[in-house]
């Protein structure tokens, strides 16, 4: 299937969130090439508005993804553009540490932005194709930690694996001709990547699989997964397979993670 609008003298429209930086603009941007009317939503309501006027987005949104009416209000948005028909449930944040580490209020974070900002996003868009009667796509931005045991990413990990498993079922549950589909990318060079604690395990364990993926990179798996029949897409796949094998056998990945973690300080301290 095609990854471009129809032909039509109806325009279409798609969200995406988390869109003023990183992998969401990234996104916003192969879409905008597209044809595609894209409302570019993000926290940084100005940095929103400033990025879809740089890469000539319909409009920039400011967007707080842990209030579910703000995804209504922002497909609403879409829907005055153009019929909405792609919605990426972009927004994440990355706080690392372990469960007994995190504070309260990190650990709220994470679940509250990464998860429940994704299943509120995921609700909208498929009400707005519901009413639309139009088919439509709707791409989660998991992580290949959500595939794994990620120690020193734990309370992270887990927002990730339920987005993975909410995007296979939402996938069943919905009528055909609405995608629900989930990437999974290993360690991408973004501002949050950076904000890592350094020297911390997760940080090394993302160091420790080799090159980390750029925006690009990841942005062009996200845009490739509209009309695909993968559901789960690991970027790049052979990650995702060492990672689900360490799944299977938790306790056999556990003898081999001070090797790991000792690889991925190695390679950071080569990139300092």
């Amino acid at each position: 299937m095609s990854t471009n609008p129809a032909p039509s003298s109806e325009p279409i429209s798609c969200v995406v969130t988390g869109g003023a930086r990183g992998i969401g603009r990234g996104i916003a941007e192969r879409m905008v090439a597209r044809g595609y009317q894209v409302v570019l939503t993000d926290v940084d309501g100005e940095g929103a508005r400033r990025t879809a006027d740089e890469i000539g987005a319909a409009e920039g949104l400011a967007h707080d993804v842990r209030d579910p009416g703000s995804h209504a209000e922002a497909a609403a948005t879409a829907g005055r553009h153009g019929v909405l028909t792609a919605w990426f449930n972009n927004a994440g944040v990355g706080d690392d540490g372990t469960l007994a580490e995190l504070s309260e209020e990190a650990v709220r974070r994470l679940v509250d932005v990464n998860l429940m900002g994704t299943m509120w996003g995921m609700r909208a868009a498929i009400a707005a194709f519901e009413a639309s009667g139009r088919d439509g796509d709707i791409v989660n931005t998991a992580s290949l930690a959500g595939l794994g045991p990620v120690p020193g990413y734990s309370v992270y990990a887990a927002t990730k694996a339920a987005i993975v498993s909410i995007s296979m079922s939402g996938d069943v549950e919905t009528r055909k001709g609405i995608r629900v589909r989930a990437l999974c990318p290993d360690g991408v060079r973004t501002a949050m990547l950076d904000q890592q604690t350094p020297g911390g395990m997760g940080s090394a364990l993302v160091h420790s699989g080799g090159r980390i993926l750029t925006v690009d990179e990841v942005a062009e798996e996200a845009v490739g997964l509209l009309g695909s029949r993968r559901v789960v897409r690991s970027v790049p796949g052979w990650r995702g397979g060492v990672v689900r094998v360490s799944a299977m056998a938790p306790s056999v990945a556990a003898r081999g993670l001070g090797l790991f973690v000792a690889q991925g300080r190695r390679a950071i301290s080569r990139n300092a």
